[in-house]
């Protein structure tokens, strides 16, 4: 049998659920499948190919739901996972037990542990370290800033491979590894660690750049990174730069999207007060009552710049 699962790319959490799932689907469906691993970027134009659904058994995790007929398992806890009306309406008809959705939840791998555990009668405790790890990533459930920052753990050093490293290739390997060893063994590997050194030093670097460019006035972080060639970044610098701060609005640029980051301080002393996902489902992005993005076409700086201006504007305090 061949499972094909699409996960959310350069994700910690999409990469654990990967890995959970399969772990799941194999040792309660198919003894001996062969698992394929396709990761899934938000664009502006969000459509799922046809070519996706190549499996005998397809599933997607940590994101947004389809309707098509091929999909045979879905998991996702994002307040924005329907693309459509009809497509929420297209998930409520579905009976089959096997698409499954809980906004509640701080992370997707936590997500499918547990409906594997009460629903499916399935545990896996060698990945429990797996699934708290992406529940405090995914949720920032961080002690502070700096243990989000500083990146001592294991766990932290291989999200940034996962968020950084250019293409899925060694993601998917990731995933695989995920599967059955310890997250401090997969960070040691030859190849992950080639990766890593030159990754924390772009790190280093990414903080010195956001303390340049980065403003913050009336409660709120805001900066542009259009210019500054730097895709992708660890969303919890700025508030270990200004921990007074409340809330994040970047805008960047990538190889397929121009993007609106939009985050809140989980160690704010007040909490926030704003649905960040409900504001950028305005301008067609979503995301988690606490983080949320939006993604325009590669090119569209202007539109972007104030859409962000616009959201920083709001959130002022």
């Amino acid at each position: 049998m061949r499972v094909r699962v699409l996960y959310h790319d350069h994700c910690f959490d999409g990469a654990a659920s990967a890995a959970f799932f399969s772990r799941f689907f194999e040792g309660k469906y198919a003894p001996g499948a062969t698992f394929e691993f396709t990761g899934l970027a938000h664009k502006a134009s969000q459509l799922f190919e046809d070519k996706l659904f190549d499996g005998d058994v397809n599933a997607i995790v940590d994101f947004k739901y389809s309707p098509d007929p091929r999909l045979t398992w879905w998991f996702d806890h994002h307040q924005s996972a329907f693309l459509s009306p009809e497509d929420a309406e297209h998930f409520r008809r579905d009976h089959s037990g096997k698409k499954i959705y809980d906004p509640s939840y701080s992370s997707c791998t936590r997500f499918i542990a547990d409906v594997a555990r009460k629903k499916f009668d399935y545990n896996a405790p060698d990945l429990a370290d797996l699934v708290e790890w992406a529940d405090i990533i995914d949720g920032a459930r961080y002690a502070n800033a700096q243990e989000a920052v500083e990146l001592r753990d294991p766990a932290m050093k291989l999200t940034l491979v996962i968020e950084s490293a250019k293409g899925s290739e060694i993601i998917h390997k990731i995933i695989r590894w995920m599967r059955c060893s310890p997250l401090a063994d997969i960070i040691e590997k030859p190849e992950i660690q080639e990766l890593y050194v030159p990754l924390y030093e772009r790190h280093l670097r990414s903080i010195d750049i956001i303390w340049k460019y980065a403003h913050a006035a009336d409660g709120v972080i805001y900066f542009d990174l259009i210019d500054q060639e730097l895709e992708g970044y660890n969303k919890f610098i700025p508030y270990y730069l200004f921990p007074n701060s409340t809330y994040t609005v970047s805008v960047s640029t990538s190889s397929f999207r121009t993007k609106v980051s939009v985050g809140s301080n989980p160690w704010a002393r007040e909490i926030p007060k704003h649905n960040l996902a409900s504001i950028c489902e305005r301008y067609g992005g979503g995301g988690h009552p606490r983080v949320g993005a939006i993604s325009f076409e590669i090119g569209a700086v202007d539109q972007a710049r104030k859409v962000a201006e616009e959201i920083r504007d709001e959130l002022a305090v």
